[in-house]
């Protein structure tokens, strides 16, 4: 008899106690993450020499680059990105910098990987592209073919994508 007593009550005690394993993870609420991605394209490039594929800024260039480091000194960010490119490190290096961040290289051909998403998820990051590639990594994290490649002779759009709990939230600027 007090084997079956205490075998009742050893049960009573389990399902109590699983209870409240089950109303502590009722009570959790959903993180209010939010990443932000920055995406610019690199500043104007030297094309004195048009069989050069990989090309340093031009004076035009060296200037814009720092001008996007200003517009960038109030925003914290986590992460700076760009192509293994000399324009498109050398458009992120002043803002680095300034953060006293590294630059970290993303492949161009793979843009929203599962990888790049985990290792950027819940912060700010700037991502230097290319005319192509800044607008379709935009259109990839936002599941629609939304922006058009940027015109060849335009270095001055800022694509801003918010991502927050399901929510997707885009803005594209100017900044001259």
């Amino acid at each position: 008899m007090k084997s079956v007593l205490s075998l009742a009550i050893v049960i009573i005690l389990s399902f109590q106690s699983c209870a409240q394993d089950v109303k502590s993870n009722n009570d959790v609420k959903p993180s209010n993450e939010k990443t932000t991605y920055y995406f610019i394209r690199h500043a104007e490039k030297d094309r004195s020499n048009a069989s050069n594929r990989n090309p340093d800024l031009n004076k035009l260039g060296q200037k814009r680059a720092k001008k996007w480091a200003k517009y960038f000194k109030k925003i914290n960010l986590d992460a700076v990105y760009a192509t293994n490119y000399n324009r498109t490190q050398q458009t992120a290096q002043p803002t680095a910098e300034q953060k006293n961040l590294d630059v970290l290289d993303y492949d161009a051909s793979t843009l929203y990987s599962e990888e790049f998403k985990n290792a950027t998820k819940g912060k700010t990051v700037l991502i230097v592209g290319h005319s192509n590639t800044t607008p379709a990594f935009v259109n990839m994290i936002l599941g629609d073919k939304k922006y058009q490649d940027i015109d060849d002779n335009d270095n001055s759009q800022l694509f801003i994508v918010t991502i927050s709990e399901d929510k997707i939230t885009d803005e594209l600027k100017t900044v001259k």
